[in-house]
């Protein structure tokens, strides 16, 4: 047996340790009585992000953690503030709101929020990661082509622009924008500045991170609104023209926010990614094709 056989024989302690996390703190959050989300909420998610980044070690034999644990903590600190960005468009959009709160103080509100905000972003991601470990979708033939021009990435920061306003003057009627503005006007951006771009990737028919990002949105969506559920404090929504055939907490039609959401936080992390020091997506998944176990 090779050595990348070896590699990917093994599935890692942190996936272990990950695997303990959920079933702990799935315990705690559901099955305590009071308040207990502020505390169960962010080892619950750090166990299913260490799980699923050692699902991507087993698959191709090294992963974001694997390579470098430090690196890997910087997506956490980064996923805060992004968040935040966020909760401040919600103070005028009121889509969504945590209840009960009045139990903490204005720090301590803050505090939790941010220790809570902070796994986002590296969910979404390694997720995302996850899903591009199988061949049907990382053998992908090219696609659609979108962005060949560059009036396309203009046209995209205005429409984002555009988007984020309507949002903020008429939040009745912006609910998908909020979910989109955000990546219209970050990734022509990343695109000008020679970062990672979904922009750049589409414009020569590769859909594949945009498809595993989308299946990532969707499956961390899940679990989001499924722990949620039982949870206390949760978080409850108020979406206008949307309110209706509930899954958990979440109006079906809502899971559709998930899929420019997960673009987004891509978007965010791709703009910060030369100070990362981890892989790109290409080339965390594509340096261990060959050690794949399971198509």
């Amino acid at each position: 047996m090779n050595r990348g056989k070896s590699l990917q024989a093994r599935f890692p302690w942190h996936g272990w340790l990950g695997l303990f996390l959920i079933a702990l703190f799935w315990y705690f959050n559901w099955g305590l009585s009071g308040l207990r989300t502020h505390w169960a909420f962010f080892p619950l998610w750090l166990g299913y992000i260490l799980t699923l980044d050692a699902l991507v070690y087993y698959r191709q034999g090294h992963s974001w953690f694997s390579r470098s644990p430090k690196r890997f903590a910087l997506l956490f600190l980064l996923s805060a503030p992004f968040w935040w960005v966020f909760e401040a468009l919600n103070v005028r959009a009121r889509y969504w709101l945590y209840t009960p709160i009045d139990s903490f103080s204005d720090l301590e509100y803050y505090l939790y929020c941010s220790l809570n905000f902070s796994v986002v972003l590296p969910a979404i991601l390694v997720t995302a990661q996850f899903f591009l470990t199988f061949s049907r979708l990382r053998e992908l033939g090219p696609g659609w082509r979108v962005g060949r021009r560059p009036a396309t990435a203009w046209l995209f920061f205005i429409m984002g622009w555009l988007m984020l306003a309507a949002t903020l003057l008429w939040p009745q009627y912006g609910l998908a924008f909020l979910w989109m503005s955000l990546y219209f006007i970050l990734d022509p951006i990343n695109l000008w500045l020679g970062r990672p771009s979904l922009l750049r990737r589409t414009a020569r028919g590769d859909w594949r991170l945009v498809l595993a990002l989308w299946l990532s949105g969707l499956a961390c969506g899940f679990f989001w609104e499924f722990w949620n559920n039982y949870s206390s404090p949760k978080w409850l929504y108020q979406l206008p023209y949307a309110d209706f055939w509930h899954v958990f907490e979440m109006p079906l039609l809502g899971y559709l926010g998930y899929l420019p959401f997960a673009l987004e936080l891509y978007a965010m992390y791709a703009l910060f990614e030369p100070w990362l020091g981890l892989a790109g997506m290409d080339q965390a998944n594509n340096n261990g094709h060959s050690h794949l176990k399971r198509n």
